[in-house]
């Protein structure tokens, strides 16, 4: 239970990756998480069944297609609410989740709702434990998309101009950093990440339009580990995943089924009594 908990975990933490992203540079909420990532899932499938591009050509159409959405987001939305409050762009990213979920419903009838992988369907054993190859084979690929997306965040140049807008907009503005072209190449990379975290999701979870509902699981998540902090995140989703694992092995026969479902809102509630900025956010400044 512990391994599935901890392979469960890296998928976690790819996708809650995408959201802190967007909090940390921009102070902007995506609520409509699970719907992009529904949608990536659902365009792949596209890309390969109906356009029969392959495994490799689905992928990359469905991550320019998506990273096309987050562009125009952007352009459309998301510049337009610089200087509104913070409620605007929370009820913006509830109400494109839901015209995302109504054109799923008909844009992608009759549509296979996700890709596979091929990998192998013998269980492998390790140390005389049986794991499934398709978690095994997910979560390297989502420990790897996690590698690459702190690496953006932390080494790139346009990373770097994301931490400094995160910083002081005004200042990063006035020092030549393009605060909308950089904001346009966030929410392209989420688009990205919506993409690969929606393929590896209903390849080991199942496909289909609930895979929105896995947007519910990132809230704790990033609670926990801290809104602005990727390591925390990280942390934060392994600790999820061995905890619904652990929960759905040995409280669910007892207490019935479920509990490994709402075990994270548990957790979530009394880091919020005990830490509400989270294992490692930064406490709130107070002028004294």
């Amino acid at each position: 239970m512990l391994i599935e908990g901890a392979l469960a975990g890296a998928i976690y933490a790819l996708i809650a990756l995408a959201f802190v992203l967007v909090y940390k540079s921009s102070r902007m909420i995506n609520f409509a998480l699970g719907e992009w990532i529904m949608f990536g899932a659902l365009l792949a499938a596209t890309g390969e069944y109906a356009l029969g591009l392959g495994l490799g050509g689905a992928v990359i159409f469905a991550a320019a297609a998506m990273a096309a959405l987050g562009i125009a987001f952007n352009a459309i939305v998301v510049r337009r609410l610089t200087m509104h409050p913070v409620i605007a762009s929370i009820m913006v990213t509830i109400g494109l989740g839901a015209v995302m979920r109504g054109v799923a419903a008909f844009a992608f009838s009759g549509m296979p709702r996700g890709i596979s992988l091929p990998v192998l369907p013998e269980p492998l054993l390790l140390r005389g434990i049986s794991v499934s190859p398709e978690k095994l084979v997910t979560a390297a690929i989502a420990a790897a998309g996690v590698v690459l997306v702190t690496w953006f965040y932390q080494r790139s140049r346009t990373g770097v101009a994301l931490r400094a807008i995160a910083d002081d907009p005004q200042a990063a503005s006035a020092a030549g950093i393009d605060i909308h072209r950089q904001f346009a190449l966030l929410w392209a990379v989420t688009g990205v990440i919506s993409v690969i975290a929606g393929i590896l999701w209903t390849y080991v979870a199942g496909a289909g339009f609930g895979v929105a509902l896995v947007g519910l699981k990132i809230f704790p998540i990033v609670i926990i580990g801290g809104l602005d902090s990727l390591p925390g995140t990280i942390i934060a989703a392994m600790i999820i995943g061995i905890l619904e694992s652990l929960g759905a092995g040995y409280l669910d026969p007892q207490l019935g089924g479920g509990f490994g479902t709402i075990a994270s809102y548990l957790l979530l509630m009394a880091m919020l009594l005990a830490r509400p900025y989270g294992l490692f956010g930064r406490a709130p400044a107070e002028r004294v």
